[in-house]
């Protein structure tokens, strides 16, 4: 039976160090680099997503980023669909395709395959904003209460983006998403896999490298940038791209909500707790080569292991 090709994954936290380990490798090895982060989608969502800037792009390009607005919305299973094909097509051309990224809902969509979900509707979807703008969110959660008990329950009542998305389909489908989910069908991977997760031996260490890249990010404009967002775009703070950590805090001192203190600190502890979500995701994935991102020979360690 002939071999699967290669592909690797490369995975972690926020602040692991994972796209400057990934433009290196594109220096060394015949890759090209998938993003698979739900926030690098987005364009002009540069400084709070830590977008590589243009000299990085143009040293090693990045396919999947900047390839919607800031007003849409990108799936997992849009993902996982545009993913395999830029998959194909860089295998075609004798490239070994290096996904990096830390959504890992994305891996694991296209490591495990997804269940049959309906698409998101943009009709529906603008009713169930206009319901949320009325009503809240913790009143569309009990409205998913009353349909989907189960998945309600999963749910924490201001998940904005989730409760809305179960919604969606139940009104899409008529099926609510527990249902759905329970008909899942494995899709395994045509590839030979690598899978690297790099992992912090201290994780105060991660969090000053947190705590740092916030700092900055603030240093270098990010509330301008959102200033300049919401005059290019209809925005609003319930959109999947005004969720994103740093645009969500930013979002609430423009509005008076917070001070310059507070945005500061409040971005900070939502970037633990982001990072603190993506090390529970990795840790419970089967396979992984662990790393420490930490160490200071991390791409050595990362060619060492390659195929």
């Amino acid at each position: 039976m002939k071999s699967l090709p290669p592909a690797i994954f490369l995975m972690g936290p926020t602040a692991s160090g994972k796209t400057g380990v990934a433009v290196e490798l594109a220096q060394r090895l015949p890759v090209e680099l998938i993003s698979v982060d739900s926030a690098l989608v987005f364009r002009d969502m540069d400084i709070g997503t830590a977008k590589p800037d243009a000299a990085t792009l143009a040293k090693a390009p990045h396919h999947l980023i900047d390839i919607i607005d800031p007003t849409e919305a990108y799936s997992a299973a849009a993902f996982r669909h545009d993913a395999l094909r830029l998959m194909q097509d860089i295998t075609a051309r004798g490239k070994i395709p290096l996904l990096v990224g830390g959504t890992m809902l994305y891996f694991k969509a296209l490591r495990e395959g997804l269940s049959d979900l309906p698409p998101s509707e943009p009709e529906v979807r603008a009713a169930l904003d206009a319901e949320i703008a009325e009503h809240g969110i913790e009143w569309l959660h009990g409205e998913l209460a009353r349909v989907d008990a189960e998945t309600a329950t999963r749910l924490k009542s201001t998940d904005t983006q989730r409760i809305q998305r179960a919604m969606e389909i139940y009104r899409i489908s008529g099926k609510t998403m527990t249902s759905l989910i329970g008909q899942q069908h494995s899709a395994d991977l045509p590839y030979s896999l690598t899978s690297i997760a790099l992992i912090p031996s201290d994780r105060a260490k991660l969090h000053a490298r947190i705590a740092t890249r916030f700092k900055t990010m603030l240093e270098q404009g990010l509330v301008d940038e959102l200033r300049r967002l919401r005059k290019k775009y209809p925005l609003h703070p319930d959109m999947t791209a005004m969720r994103c950590v740093g645009y969500r805090q930013a979002w609430q001192f423009i509005g008076g909500e917070i001070d310059e203190a507070q945005l500061l600190e409040t971005g900070i502890v939502a970037t633990r707790q982001l990072a603190k979500r993506q090390l529970t995701w990795l840790r419970a994935m089967p396979d992984n080569i662990e790393l420490d991102c930490l160490a200071p020979d991390l791409l050595q360690k990362v060619l060492d292991i390659l195929p």
